[in-house]
């Protein structure tokens, strides 16, 4: 990441929008979001391999969730946040587990990336799938996107959900359906 040209940018869009990049309040602020970005839109850095590719063995088969995982992103469209929780299932195959905090840790790494929430449940359910291989995996997003509440429409709590399922989260709609029921 080129901190240099970020702060640079910052200065020429503080001027653009009539503002004194120099002004007291001003004047670090180009340094503070350079900082910011290298924190926020660090995910692009990471391999979700990294994070999932060490499996433990254990002899479970059943359904696995974490749900509530709160999240912070940037959408791509409009460089303005969306926010909310993703819950993910797995089941487990050939006894390969993960340890449950990698899935927190997916969905961090990910959302350190500029998104569309169509992407972003995409992005975690095939991490998931391909470094983990269980059954099944299901992915539930639930958002709000500033992009929608503070301009445009101007809709206010209005929520956006995204779900993507694989394997047999979508042959079986027993499973799909115990999914949605669990995470209610």
């Amino acid at each position: 990441m080129d901190k240099d040209k970020i702060k640079k940018a910052i200065v020429d869009l503080l001027d653009a929008i009539g503002e004194d990049p120099s002004r007291p309040g001003l004047k670090d602020t180009p340094d503070r979001v350079a900082r910011m970005f290298e924190e926020i839109f660090g995910g692009d850095r990471k391999d979700p391999a990294d994070i999932l590719g060490r499996t433990h063995e254990l002899e479970h088969d059943e359904m696995v969730i974490v749900k509530d995982i709160n999240f912070y992103t940037m959408c791509e469209h409009h460089l303005l946040p969306f926010f909310g929780v993703c819950h993910i299932a797995y089941i487990p195959e050939n006894k390969r587990i993960v340890g449950i905090s990698k899935l927190a840790r997916i969905v961090e790494i990910f959302s350190r990336r500029l998104q569309i929430q169509e992407h972003l449940t995409t992005e975690i359910a095939d991490a998931i799938m391909t470094h983990v291989r269980p059954k099944g995996v299901a992915v539930v997003i639930k958002a709000r996107h500033l992009c929608m509440e503070m301009r445009g429409v101007r809709k206010p709590g209005a929520s956006t959900m995204t779900s993507v399922v694989r394997g047999v989260f979508r042959s079986d709609i027993r499973t799909r359906e115990e999914f949605l029921k669990l995470i209610e």
